[in-house]
């Protein structure tokens, strides 16, 4: 049996989400405040045993509540609920385990569902505490504070709200709940799931004071919770006085089972001293696990304290040492065993570089497989669910694993409207279609535009998934100088999270189908490219009356093929509202000298600098690697053609301004794209913190 689906309501961000599961592991993933936190809190509160607490609803949710202080109907007060899906075999025992949900005895049956609803006991009796605790001011004709206020006073949620368990039957367009008994649907709970948690903050130190948080501690928690102890006191006694090695080659031998689990994350290296586990016990001490962990160089046969080695190390041991006991655990559970497990990992990255991330989940799955297949228990083999900001992590997973955590307005509320999303959306990047994608002489196919998409996502690190936007620009110089044309033309983007792909202008358009299916506000920087209608369609300026562009990207946003159509185009018209995109290309400068104007229309960012900048060109401020003609035609001209010559290095022109200490203007275009997307993520900037990530 495995969890598929879950759906949560009413927790936190998490008005209404469903998340598929698969069989191995999932990936959360997403922007910081997105929901990935709150998913793993509702587990907690309904599973792992931590209280509610009366903000854990729904922002949107607590007017109903407060509604109902006064007098309002108890059919409108919020309950939080979280439905489990699981597979299920008919002709395994797991029917027999699960048999209360089933809806209906039939062989086609390959599901069955339970929902935890957390809703209150007795609405009248909560009315009438409340009510009685703060009446109604005979002054001011209100009362002094709410009834979520009331709720968040000590134990008052816990002693009107409870968990109630219903068996599910999904009815194609209806789902039908039924009530069971509350104790049946607890017994019934822990006999389908069990979940454990590998938590973000994993304090592990090596202050004497702190000895609880050391590894050697963790391993001794593990051997007394999962390994032999000695047969006797008196043996244990008698192995320390005669020879405390004796009870170090008890502890290698029955620790070579987790140190294989860690070895198989990569730890330690071909290149690291080996770890291994010493007794340092007392007589009087002996049964109470006292260890230490230290590293060995077995070529000097030096010794040192666990201590001596960094932060990384000992967090990834730690992480083995607890998902192992976890599994180990269930697996030796002899009565009633849950018939799934599912462990939570947060933040696995913490302390850990780039290629140990990718080491520890490309293997963590495939090592606990092994370790129930040695104990001739392939089936128990738990799921896992992993929460991570890392995109290394995510470099290393496929893609169809990945859920996306998309912050969103809340429920009825206007997205342009509203200034604070205080809800989330998540995305299976599983169901992930981008359609066909056109290009110059044809197209692909979606399977073809899909497989582009995460090719590219993998060698760009895939950090667009933690992004609050993103910028697709046409090339190096683009990305070389994105950075302080921010600084001078939209400085707040700098405390936000960009994405910055460089996809060239044949490959913009590709990424329209993911970026609308995560619904990530992107601005596309991307070149006029104009070029003649004749023969092979020769390089031409851009102010040639039947010049064409050869830019796939905006003939496929904007369906026009002339420069004279793209000019034309008004900047809402290069805004699209429903997909969150702005596109910015080139457009006609007004040069003006010596009471003369000029308008050059630039063809690519090269050449829109230098008209944008004339005066600190013609002043040998900044330098295109020619002299200007006098004149503004031959200076146009003269530039046009050193821009599009071979030997004009692009590279080493935006290094140079790069480098150069006059203060240079953005192109105009790129100007106006910033300030769009400035504005765009300034109506969802978030003045305050109002609901957990």
């Amino acid at each position: 049996m495995k969890i598929t689906s879950i759906a949560i309501k009413n927790f936190r961000r998490l008005e209404q989400v469903t998340i598929g599961f698969e069989d191995d592991e999932t990936v959360f993933v997403g922007p910081n405040n997105s929901g990935k936190t709150s998913a793993t809190a509702a587990f907690r509160c309904f599973l792992g045993g931590k209280d509610f607490k009366v903000h854990d609803l729904s922002v949107s949710k607590v007017p109903a509540l407060d509604a109902f202080g006064e007098g309002g109907d108890a059919e409108g007060l919020p309950t939080i609920e979280l439905d489990l899906w699981f597979s299920i075999d008919p002709n395994h025992i797991s029917f027999g385990r699960a048999f209360t949900l089933l809806p209906e005895l039939s062989d086609a049956l390959d599901k069955v569902g339970i929902r935890l609803k957390y809703q209150p006991s007795d609405p009248e009796k909560m009315r009438t505490e409340y009510s009685a605790a703060y009446p109604v001011s005979e002054d001011e004709g209100k009362r002094t504070r709410t009834l979520s206020q009331f709720l968040g006073i000590d134990t008052n949620l816990k002693q009107h709200y409870g968990i109630s368990y219903y068996s599910l039957d999904d009815r194609g367009q209806e789902l039908v709940e039924t009530l069971l008994d509350s104790k049946d649907g607890k017994s019934l709970l822990r006999d389908l799931l069990r979940v454990d948690f590998v938590d973000a903050q994993r304090s592990v130190n090596d202050d004497e004071a702190s000895r609880s948080n050391r590894l050697s501690t963790a391993f001794s928690a593990f051997y007394k919770k999962n390994l032999e102890q000695a047969e006797a006191k008196e043996t244990a006694y008698q192995v320390i006085d005669e020879n405390n090695q004796k009870l170090t080659d008890h502890y290698e031998t029955h620790f070579s089972g987790l140190m294989e689990v860690i070895k198989g994350l990569g730890v330690p290296s071909i290149n690291d001293r080996v770890l291994k586990i010493v007794s340092s016990l007392s007589p009087e001490e002996a049964l109470q696990g006292n260890t230490d962990l230290i590293y060995i160089d077995e070529a000097r046969q030096h010794e040192l304290p666990e201590s001596y080695n960094g932060l990384g190390f000992k967090n990834l041991i730690y992480m083995a040492i607890q998902i192992s006991h976890f599994h180990l655990q269930w697996m030796r559970t002899e009565q009633n065993r849950p018939l799934c497990q599912l462990i939570f990992i947060e933040e696995p990255e913490v302390h850990l570089h780039a290629q140990v991330q990718q080491t520890f989940i490309e293997n963590i799955w495939e090592i606990i497989s092994n370790t129930a297949c040695a104990a001739e228990q392939a089936e128990l083999v738990p799921q896992f669910v992993v929460s991570t900001h890392s995109s290394h992590i995510l470099d290393a997973v496929d893609f169809a694993k990945v859920r996306y955590f998309e912050r969103c307005e809340l429920e009825g509320e206007d997205r342009q409207a509203v200034r604070t999303f205080n809800a989330s959306r998540v995305h299976s990047l599983r169901g992930f279609d981008p359609g066909p994608v056109k290009f110059e002489g044809g197209q692909v196919d979606s399977e073809e535009a899909k497989r582009f998409l995460l090719r590219y996502l993998k060698l760009s690190h895939c950090d667009l998934f933690f992004a609050d936007a993103a910028i697709l620009v046409e090339g190096t110089v683009e990305k070389l100088l994105l950075a302080k044309m921010v600084e001078k033309s939209a400085p707040t983007l700098r405390t936000k999270y960009l994405s910055i792909l460089e996809v060239g202008g044949a490959y913009a358009h590709r990424f329209e189908g993911l970026l609308s299916f995560l619904n990530i506000p992107h601005l596309v920087i991307t070149d006029l490219d104009s070029v003649g209608p004749e023969g092979r369609h020769p390089v031409c300026r851009g102010d040639d009356p039947s010049a064409l562009t050869s830019n796939a990207s905006l003939k496929e946003f904007f369906g026009v093929n002339t420069v004279e159509e793209l000019l034309a185009l008004s900047e809402d018209q290069k805004r699209d509202e429903m997909k969150d995109r702005c596109v910015a290309f080139q457009v006609g400068i007004n040069v003006e000298e010596n009471g003369q104007t000029l308008t050059m229309i630039p063809r690519t960012i090269e050449e829109a600098f230098a008209y944008d900048n004339f005066a600190l060109l013609r002043g040998s401020a900044l330098d295109v690697g020619i002299d200007v003609p006098d004149d503004l035609e031959g200076s146009y001209q003269a530039i046009f053609e050193r821009v599009k010559s071979s030997s004009f290095k692009k590279t080493d022109f935006a290094l140079d301004v790069l480098a150069s200490e006059v203060d240079w203007l953005t192109p105009g275009y790129i100007d106006e794209g910033l300030h769009w997307l400035e504005q765009r993520l300034a109506k969802v900037e978030q003045e305050q913190p109002l609901a957990s990530n």
